[in-house]
């Protein structure tokens, strides 16, 4: 699949962050996320194996009880279930990976 970078929106997922879906097929969905300084993603883990790169901002990040100051052009992969939190320190864009494909972050054209 190719997608146009103007083809889908972006929906909010809670207070300051927001995603987009890119591009997908059956096993992997990437997306893009704008965070907001300020806001927080809460401890949480899911089912999904997620690899991300920090494309501009700052974020302290929690992975698995481990802190870290994430800067632009640093990466992560965070195992399936296992717990990860985020501090947004500056405005930020980060491009995350997931597999299996999250149905949850599916465009609302494709779900069903």
């Amino acid at each position: 699949m190719f997608t146009k970078s103007n083809f889908r929106s972006f929906k909010t997922l809670l207070p300051g962050v927001k995603m987009r879906a890119l591009a997908f097929e059956e096993k992997s969905i990437m997306c893009e996320f704008e965070l907001q300084k300020g806001s927080e993603l809460p401890l949480h883990s899911h089912p999904y194996e997620q690899a991300g790169y920090l494309v501009s901002g700052k974020l302290n990040f929690c992975i698995d009880k481990e802190w870290v100051i994430a800067e632009q052009g640093d990466s992560w992969c965070i195992p399936d279930n296992v717990e990860h939190q985020v501090e947004v320190l500056e405005d930020a864009k980060v491009l995350e990976v997931f597999t299996p494909i999250r149905p949850d972050y599916l465009p609302d054209e494709n779900v069903g």
